[in-house]
């Protein structure tokens, strides 16, 4: 199942028991009778909210936006937390600094990919693993056996503020104490309205951006937003759905968990082979990885004459080589965009090929490699200051 937001999915929507799923502690600021939820790590999250996701894809890229989102930190603390931790992820995290964030992923014993998130150590017996949609906490306990760690989840609530003008509006939120000496993917606990508060300089967009973890009860989570909302409307920042997120996410190469990777993908065909290190002598998975054929699976796809849709097939020559696993339309490029998960592994960067839509439409189509624009991440990392 995945995480889908196109345009047939705000039309075809199930009534669904609201105890079910976690509810947003910021849902009375921005509820309204047109909104539309998804769900993502067993939490609501608003998916649509009657807005012009095309003016907020602006408003994010030249000002702000503020999202509340869905992903949820996992707490795993006790002495045995690094080895455990080793086990776990691709990733080597004995050698990670306090206040600093790795993206890292986790497998199954085949190889596949389980988890993708980011973990962040706040001493040598806690760290946080903020996951993306699926069943992590549980797999963690499933995994702690014979480790002396706790598998918690700390009720933290995230929210994101990205775009260009999200630095000076965290400037502001801290009384000056986060500024651009605070680099990418680094974080720590500062003073946001009075309130004692985690804060990442990530997000999910590629834009310029800082993630705020709420810390359980403990927030006073209403009086949060509002502080942040007055901080950011002189900058012009603006709340907004995911959808506008969900264009500049693929915009920027960021794959989404169970919708683009899955347990049947391993990193190397993901693209994401960087992320593991075949020198740590034991992680789960790292058998199966071993020996394996590192070639990608995964690309962008343009189209100039119409926007992929999840489950639209790619054709060479006649026959079926490939599907979309999400799309979107790039206001940037211009053009229709989205990932092209091929069946083998191939020089496929370069080709022209063709899109089949599942209204059985044709399109012609090219591959390229991600993300579609800004290859070198200066935007993220707050070296490419140029406004669109």
């Amino acid at each position: 199942m995945g995480n889908f937001q196109e345009d047939s999915d705000f039309n075809n929507n199930v009534g669904i028991s609201a105890r079910r799923f976690e509810e947003s502690p910021f849902i009375s600021r921005h509820d309204t009778s047109n909104m539309v939820r998804g769900v993502y790590a067993d939490r609501f999250f608003a998916v649509h909210n009657n807005d012009d996701h095309i003016a907020k894809y602006w408003t994010l890229r030249r000002k702000a936006l503020i999202f509340d989102v869905p992903e949820k930190p996992v707490e795993i603390s006790g002495k045995d937390a690094v080895p455990f931790l080793e086990k776990v992820l691709t990733r080597k995290v004995s050698s990670m600094k306090e206040g600093r964030g790795y993206y890292a992923l986790a497998c199954t014993p085949k190889g596949g990919i389980f988890m993708d998130g980011v973990v962040f150590r706040f001493s040598d017996t806690k760290f946080w693993y903020v996951q993306a949609d699926g069943p992590f906490e549980a797999w963690l306990t499933a995994l702690s056996d014979g480790f002396e760690v706790e598998i918690t989840d700390p009720h933290s609530r995230v929210i994101q503020i990205q775009g260009p003008a999200s630095l000076n509006i965290m400037n502001d939120a801290s009384d000056g104490e986060i500024d651009e000496k605070m680099g990418y993917f680094r974080s720590g606990f500062f003073q946001i309205g009075g309130q004692n508060l985690y804060v990442s300089r990530t997000g999910f967009t590629n834009e310029l951006g800082f993630e705020i973890y709420c810390d359980g009860a403990s927030t006073d989570h209403l009086a949060l937003w509002d502080f942040l909302i007055k901080i950011g409307m002189p900058h012009g920042m603006e709340f907004s759905s995911t959808r506008a997120m969900t264009i500049r996410r693929i915009e920027g190469g960021i794959l989404g968990n169970i919708t683009d990777i899955d347990t049947t993908m391993t990193p190397f065909e993901a693209g994401l082979g960087t992320f593991v290190d075949m020198e740590k002598e034991n992680f789960v998975g790292r058998k199966a990885l071993s020996g394996k054929d590192t070639g990608c699976l995964l690309y962008g796809l343009t189209c100039k004459g119409a926007t992929p849709i999840s489950n639209s097939e790619i054709i060479e020559g006649g026959k079926k080589v490939g599907r979309i696993t999400a799309g979107v339309p790039s206001p940037t490029l211009n053009l229709g965009i989205g990932y092209a998960r091929f069946l083998i592994t191939g020089d496929w960067v370069g080709k022209s090929l063709t899109l089949r839509l599942p209204n059985g439409n044709e399109y012609p189509c090219d591959i390229v490699d991600l993300p579609f624009f800004d290859k070198e991440r200066q935007i993220v990392r707050g070296l490419d200051k140029r406004i669109p």
